[in-house]
Protein backbone atom coordinates (compact mmCIF):
# COMPACT_ATOMS: atom_id res chain seq x y z
CA UNK A 1 0.00 0.00 0.00
CA UNK A 2 1.54 3.43 -1.12
CA UNK A 3 -1.45 5.00 -2.05
CA UNK A 4 -3.67 7.12 0.12
CA UNK A 5 -6.82 9.24 -1.27
CA UNK A 6 -7.91 11.94 1.15
CA UNK A 7 -11.17 13.93 1.17
CA UNK A 8 -10.95 16.53 2.19
CA UNK A 9 -8.10 19.51 2.85
CA UNK A 10 -9.95 21.09 5.72
CA UNK A 11 -8.04 21.21 9.48
CA UNK A 12 -8.30 17.23 9.28
CA UNK A 13 -7.61 16.37 6.05
CA UNK A 14 -4.66 18.37 5.26
CA UNK A 15 -3.28 16.89 8.67
CA UNK A 16 -3.88 13.52 7.57
CA UNK A 17 -2.57 14.01 4.24
CA UNK A 18 0.55 15.65 5.41
CA UNK A 19 1.13 12.69 8.19
CA UNK A 20 0.64 10.29 5.47
CA UNK A 21 2.99 12.22 3.13
CA UNK A 22 5.78 12.44 5.78
CA UNK A 23 5.70 8.44 6.03
CA UNK A 24 6.64 8.22 2.43
CA UNK A 25 3.22 7.37 1.32
CA UNK A 26 1.62 8.68 -1.91
CA UNK A 27 -1.52 10.85 -0.89
CA UNK A 28 -3.93 12.00 -3.52
CA UNK A 29 -5.60 14.96 -1.20
CA UNK A 30 -9.23 15.89 -3.18
CA UNK A 31 -11.33 18.62 -2.68
CA UNK A 32 -14.12 20.77 -4.33
CA UNK A 33 -12.04 23.33 -5.34
CA UNK A 34 -8.41 24.22 -6.46
CA UNK A 35 -8.75 27.23 -4.12
CA UNK A 36 -9.60 25.06 -0.82
CA UNK A 37 -6.34 22.43 -1.56
CA UNK A 38 -4.06 25.36 -2.31
CA UNK A 39 -5.49 26.81 1.44
CA UNK A 40 -4.76 23.09 2.60
CA UNK A 41 -1.19 22.87 0.92
CA UNK A 42 -0.36 25.91 2.32
CA UNK A 43 -1.01 24.93 5.58
CA UNK A 44 0.74 21.82 5.54
CA UNK A 45 4.03 23.75 4.45
CA UNK A 46 3.68 26.40 7.53
CA UNK A 47 3.67 23.17 9.68
CA UNK A 48 6.74 21.28 7.84
CA UNK A 49 8.40 25.16 8.28
CA UNK A 50 7.84 25.17 12.15
CA UNK A 51 9.47 21.26 12.32
CA UNK A 52 12.10 22.29 10.22
CA UNK A 53 12.52 25.36 12.75
CA UNK A 54 12.30 22.98 15.31
CA UNK A 55 15.21 20.63 13.67
CA UNK A 56 12.83 17.84 13.85
CA UNK A 57 12.85 16.76 10.73
CA UNK A 58 15.58 18.66 7.29
CA UNK A 59 14.52 20.74 4.60
CA UNK A 60 14.80 18.15 2.24
CA UNK A 61 12.51 15.69 4.24
CA UNK A 62 9.50 18.57 3.80
CA UNK A 63 10.50 18.70 0.18
CA UNK A 64 9.81 15.13 -0.10
CA UNK A 65 6.87 15.86 1.81
CA UNK A 66 5.50 17.94 -0.27
CA UNK A 67 6.36 16.23 -3.58
CA UNK A 68 4.21 13.28 -2.10
CA UNK A 69 0.90 14.87 -2.38
CA UNK A 70 -0.78 15.66 -5.29
CA UNK A 71 -4.25 17.32 -5.32
CA UNK A 72 -7.57 16.69 -7.39
CA UNK A 73 -10.99 18.14 -7.53
CA UNK A 74 -12.36 15.12 -8.72
CA UNK A 75 -13.38 11.93 -6.58
CA UNK A 76 -12.82 9.58 -9.41
CA UNK A 77 -9.89 10.77 -10.32
CA UNK A 78 -7.88 11.01 -7.32
CA UNK A 79 -9.42 7.81 -6.07
CA UNK A 80 -8.60 5.30 -9.05
CA UNK A 81 -5.37 3.94 -7.51
CA UNK A 82 -6.01 4.88 -3.59
CA UNK A 83 -5.34 1.70 -1.63
CA UNK A 84 -7.33 3.48 1.10
CA UNK A 85 -9.28 6.79 1.14
CA UNK A 86 -9.85 9.00 4.36
CA UNK A 87 -12.81 10.70 4.38
CA UNK A 88 -12.28 14.10 6.18
CA UNK A 89 -15.40 16.07 5.10
CA UNK A 90 -17.37 18.61 7.15
CA UNK A 91 -19.15 16.68 9.92
CA UNK A 92 -22.63 15.92 8.19
CA UNK A 93 -24.22 12.83 7.79
CA UNK A 94 -25.79 13.35 4.34
CA UNK A 95 -22.72 14.97 2.91
CA UNK A 96 -21.04 11.84 4.45
CA UNK A 97 -22.93 9.43 3.12
CA UNK A 98 -22.96 10.88 -0.37
CA UNK A 99 -19.41 11.26 -0.36
CA UNK A 100 -19.54 6.90 0.10
CA UNK A 101 -21.85 6.37 -2.14
CA UNK A 102 -19.90 7.87 -4.76
CA UNK A 103 -16.65 6.28 -3.52
CA UNK A 104 -18.38 2.54 -3.64
CA UNK A 105 -18.93 3.95 -7.35
CA UNK A 106 -15.54 4.66 -8.19
CA UNK A 107 -13.05 3.22 -6.42
CA UNK A 108 -11.32 -0.33 -7.00
CA UNK A 109 -13.15 -3.05 -5.52
CA UNK A 110 -10.33 -3.70 -2.96
CA UNK A 111 -9.83 -0.30 -1.46
CA UNK A 112 -10.72 0.01 2.06
CA UNK A 113 -13.08 3.23 2.72
CA UNK A 114 -12.65 4.73 5.99
CA UNK A 115 -14.13 8.12 8.05
CA UNK A 116 -12.78 10.67 10.08
CA UNK A 117 -15.96 11.06 11.39
CA UNK A 118 -15.94 12.31 15.76
CA UNK A 119 -18.97 10.65 16.02
CA UNK A 120 -21.50 9.44 12.86
CA UNK A 121 -22.28 6.03 12.59
CA UNK A 122 -19.79 3.36 11.34
CA UNK A 123 -22.24 0.91 10.39
CA UNK A 124 -24.61 3.81 8.91
CA UNK A 125 -22.18 5.32 6.79
CA UNK A 126 -20.80 1.40 5.51
CA UNK A 127 -24.40 0.74 4.86
CA UNK A 128 -24.34 2.76 1.67
CA UNK A 129 -22.24 0.68 -0.14
CA UNK A 130 -21.71 -2.61 -1.28
CA UNK A 131 -18.64 -3.28 0.18
CA UNK A 132 -19.66 -3.17 4.36
CA UNK A 133 -17.13 -5.08 5.35
CA UNK A 134 -13.93 -2.70 4.07
CA UNK A 135 -15.53 0.32 6.00
CA UNK A 136 -14.33 1.10 8.78
CA UNK A 137 -13.88 4.51 11.17
CA UNK A 138 -10.19 6.17 11.52
CA UNK A 139 -10.58 8.94 13.63
CA UNK A 140 -7.63 11.17 14.47
CA UNK A 141 -7.03 13.97 16.50
CA UNK A 142 -6.44 17.51 16.22
CA UNK A 143 -3.77 18.90 15.36
CA UNK A 144 -3.15 15.22 13.48
CA UNK A 145 0.52 15.58 12.86
CA UNK A 146 1.43 15.75 16.42
CA UNK A 147 -1.58 13.99 18.29
CA UNK A 148 -0.69 10.31 18.71
CA UNK A 149 -4.15 8.90 18.82
CA UNK A 150 -6.08 7.38 16.78
CA UNK A 151 -9.65 5.92 17.14
CA UNK A 152 -10.04 2.70 15.21
CA UNK A 153 -13.86 1.98 15.25
CA UNK A 154 -15.33 -0.90 13.91
CA UNK A 155 -18.66 -1.01 12.35
CA UNK A 156 -20.99 -4.18 12.59
CA UNK A 157 -19.61 -5.64 9.26
CA UNK A 158 -16.26 -4.79 9.24
CA UNK A 159 -14.12 -7.41 8.61
CA UNK A 160 -11.39 -8.79 10.98
CA UNK A 161 -8.65 -8.22 8.34
CA UNK A 162 -9.32 -4.83 7.33
CA UNK A 163 -9.38 -4.06 10.89
CA UNK A 164 -6.10 -5.50 11.57
CA UNK A 165 -4.77 -4.15 8.19
CA UNK A 166 -5.80 -0.49 9.77
CA UNK A 167 -4.10 -1.10 13.10
CA UNK A 168 -1.09 -1.87 11.14
CA UNK A 169 -0.82 0.73 9.11
CA UNK A 170 -1.74 3.64 11.85
CA UNK A 171 1.14 2.02 13.49
CA UNK A 172 3.21 3.00 9.93
CA UNK A 173 2.43 6.44 10.58
CA UNK A 174 3.68 6.93 14.54
CA UNK A 175 0.43 6.77 15.68
CA UNK A 176 -0.87 4.62 18.41
CA UNK A 177 -4.39 2.60 17.48
CA UNK A 178 -6.99 2.26 19.72
CA UNK A 179 -9.82 -0.10 18.98
CA UNK A 180 -13.41 0.98 20.04
CA UNK A 181 -17.40 -0.14 18.33
CA UNK A 182 -19.49 1.83 16.97
CA UNK A 183 -21.82 3.60 19.15
CA UNK A 184 -22.24 7.79 19.07
CA UNK A 185 -19.55 9.37 19.75
CA UNK A 186 -17.29 6.65 20.45
CA UNK A 187 -14.83 7.20 23.19
CA UNK A 188 -13.40 10.27 22.87
CA UNK A 189 -16.63 12.64 22.42
CA UNK A 190 -18.83 10.41 24.12
CA UNK A 191 -16.55 11.73 26.84
CA UNK A 192 -15.43 15.27 25.65
CA UNK A 193 -18.39 16.70 24.32
CA UNK A 194 -20.50 15.81 27.79
CA UNK A 195 -17.97 18.33 29.72
CA UNK A 196 -17.58 20.85 27.00
CA UNK A 197 -21.59 21.05 26.84
CA UNK A 198 -21.51 21.36 30.56
CA UNK A 199 -18.53 23.78 30.99
CA UNK A 200 -20.50 26.20 28.31
CA UNK A 201 -23.83 25.85 30.63
CA UNK A 202 -22.01 26.73 33.21
CA UNK A 203 -21.03 30.22 31.81
CA UNK A 204 -24.56 30.10 30.72
CA UNK A 205 -25.89 29.78 34.25
CA UNK A 206 -23.81 32.90 35.33
CA UNK A 207 -21.51 30.45 37.40
CA UNK A 208 -18.23 32.00 36.52
CA UNK A 209 -16.73 33.71 33.35
CA UNK A 210 -15.16 32.35 30.16
CA UNK A 211 -11.28 32.72 31.59
CA UNK A 212 -12.30 31.48 34.79
CA UNK A 213 -13.90 27.69 33.65
CA UNK A 214 -11.01 27.59 31.90
CA UNK A 215 -8.25 28.06 34.27
CA UNK A 216 -10.04 26.23 36.80
CA UNK A 217 -9.81 23.32 34.26
CA UNK A 218 -6.01 23.58 33.49
CA UNK A 219 -5.05 24.64 36.97
CA UNK A 220 -7.30 22.05 39.00
CA UNK A 221 -7.45 19.09 36.50
CA UNK A 222 -4.46 19.30 34.98
CA UNK A 223 -5.75 20.31 31.07
CA UNK A 224 -3.59 21.48 28.89
CA UNK A 225 -6.14 23.21 27.76
CA UNK A 226 -9.50 24.97 28.81
CA UNK A 227 -12.84 23.07 27.67
CA UNK A 228 -14.05 26.40 26.42
CA UNK A 229 -10.73 27.17 24.76
CA UNK A 230 -10.98 23.56 23.38
CA UNK A 231 -14.50 24.11 22.44
CA UNK A 232 -12.98 27.27 20.07
CA UNK A 233 -10.41 25.26 17.96
CA UNK A 234 -12.45 22.55 18.07
CA UNK A 235 -15.23 24.67 16.26
CA UNK A 236 -18.48 25.41 18.13
CA UNK A 237 -20.66 23.64 14.75
CA UNK A 238 -18.14 20.37 14.96
CA UNK A 239 -19.18 20.63 18.80
CA UNK A 240 -22.90 21.16 18.14
CA UNK A 241 -23.15 18.47 15.56
CA UNK A 242 -21.48 16.11 17.71
CA UNK A 243 -23.71 16.49 20.92
CA UNK A 244 -26.58 16.26 18.33
CA UNK A 245 -25.58 13.32 16.96
CA UNK A 246 -25.43 11.55 21.24
CA UNK A 247 -28.66 13.22 21.94
CA UNK A 248 -30.13 11.58 18.86
CA UNK A 249 -28.83 8.67 19.56
CA UNK A 250 -28.99 8.07 22.96
CA UNK A 251 -32.10 9.74 23.58
CA UNK A 252 -30.64 11.54 26.97
CA UNK A 253 -31.14 14.94 27.86
CA UNK A 254 -27.56 15.07 29.19
CA UNK A 255 -27.01 15.09 25.62
CA UNK A 256 -28.69 18.50 24.55
CA UNK A 257 -26.84 21.53 23.65
CA UNK A 258 -26.67 24.49 25.81
CA UNK A 259 -28.74 26.92 24.31
CA UNK A 260 -25.67 29.56 24.38
CA UNK A 261 -23.47 26.75 22.04
CA UNK A 262 -26.72 26.69 19.25
CA UNK A 263 -27.34 30.76 19.56
CA UNK A 264 -23.34 31.27 19.04
CA UNK A 265 -23.23 28.74 16.18
CA UNK A 266 -26.47 30.90 14.39
CA UNK A 267 -24.34 33.81 15.30
CA UNK A 268 -21.45 32.48 13.43
CA UNK A 269 -19.07 32.48 16.33
CA UNK A 270 -17.26 29.19 15.29
CA UNK A 271 -14.09 29.53 17.20
CA UNK A 272 -10.90 29.89 15.47
CA UNK A 273 -12.21 29.66 12.12
CA UNK A 274 -14.32 32.49 12.43
CA UNK A 275 -11.57 34.50 14.29
CA UNK A 276 -14.49 34.56 17.37
CA UNK A 277 -16.10 32.49 19.92
CA UNK A 278 -15.50 32.30 23.46
CA UNK A 279 -11.77 34.27 22.89
CA UNK A 280 -11.06 36.70 19.94
CA UNK A 281 -8.99 35.52 17.69
CA UNK A 282 -9.15 38.19 15.20
CA UNK A 283 -7.01 40.15 17.44
CA UNK A 284 -5.59 37.45 19.33
CA UNK A 285 -7.18 38.98 22.78
CA UNK A 286 -9.52 37.25 25.02
CA UNK A 287 -13.16 38.75 24.82
CA UNK A 288 -15.50 36.95 27.58
CA UNK A 289 -18.23 39.40 26.58
CA UNK A 290 -18.49 37.67 23.02
CA UNK A 291 -20.52 34.32 24.92
CA UNK A 292 -22.98 36.62 27.04
CA UNK A 293 -24.23 38.75 24.27
CA UNK A 294 -25.36 35.62 23.09
CA UNK A 295 -26.96 33.82 25.99
CA UNK A 296 -30.33 35.19 26.11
Amino acid sequence: MKNIAVIGSGTMGNGIAHTFAQFGFQVQLIDISQTALNKGIATITKNLDRMVAKEKISEADKNTTLKNITTYTSIKEGVQYASLVVEAATENVDLKLNIFRELDEVCPEDTILATNTSSISITQIAAVTKRPGQVIGMHFMNPVPIMKLVEIIRGYNTSDEVMQFTIDLTKKINKIPVEVNDYPGFVANRILMPMINESIETLYNGVAGVKEIDTVMMLGMAHPMGPLQLADFIGLDVCLSILDVLHDGFKNPKYAPCPLLVNMVRAGKLGVKSGEGFYDYSENRRAENVAKQFAK
